[in-house]
């Protein structure tokens, strides 16, 4: 039991700083054949980005709490079947990790979508033709 609690531990370190990479290292591509905007975009890139990260919040910050809120939930669920098949303290501790992995890793997932979103947004909404 202790080592798939260290190892579910493991994984869910491992997905906070998965989120926050990603969030940091993303840009759009912008194409600026044509553009009369096109002497703005490394300014208007850098706006963006700090915009798009007040708005989605950090990536880690969002999974930590989303794996104490599923940690919490699971562990009441899991401690409740646990108990019903004759060890309710081993099925907190599956319930907890299992339910705090996965909304963690929803809620890491959630933030980095609003951030992408609110990146590209921001740039169409200053005349950028936004690629992806």
């Amino acid at each position: 039991m202790k080592r798939s609690l260290a190892a579910s531990t493991s994984l869910l370190l491992l997905l906070l700083c998965a989120g926050c990479a990603a969030q940091q290292s993303w840009r759009p591509t912008v194409d600026t054949y044509g553009s009369s905007r096109a002497q703005y975009v490394s300014q208007d890139t850098e706006e963006c980005r700090n915009l798009a990260l007040q708005v989605s919040g950090n990536a880690a910050n969002e999974a930590a709490r989303g794996a104490l809120t599923g940690g919490l939930v699971g562990a009441a669920g899991g401690a409740a079947l646990g108990a019903a098949f004759g060890n309710a303290g081993r099925g907190a501790a599956l319930g907890a990790a299992a339910g705090g992995i996965g909304l963690g890793a929803s809620r890491a997932s959630q933030s980095e979508n609003a951030f992408r979103q609110s990146y590209v947004n921001c740039m169409r909404q200053r005349g950028h033709n936004v690629i992806n």
